[in-house]
């Protein structure tokens, strides 16, 4: 399980998201229809920028392997950010 921990000046919170999620956003993001559109919404930006570039479409069998790997490395802490405001933000496997 991935777990995001959040720590501002008034608001502390944990985010637990099981491994299962993680399956099913690893298919949402590989989908075609995602990619379709991902490449609609910034295609109008990318043509005033002048700049020639396609979101690549995200292969799902190359992110699986990866995704069950990570259950074998638990505790590992994946992301530590401190602001200088104290806010605090850890996910951690």
């Amino acid at each position: 399980m991935l777990h995001i921990k959040v720590k501002a000046k008034d608001v502390r919170f944990t985010i637990p998201i099981p491994y299962a999620i993680l399956t099913i956003c690893n298919s949402f993001l590989s989908s075609k229809f995602l990619h379709q559109h991902a490449n609609k919404w910034t295609k109008e930006h990318f043509e005033r920028k002048k700049l020639d570039f396609t979101i690549p479409l995200i292969d799902k069998e190359t992110l699986k392997p990866i995704i069950k790997e990570l259950k074998n490395h638990k505790g590992i802490v994946l992301v530590d950010v401190k602001a200088k405001d104290g806010t605090e933000i850890k996910v951690k496997l």
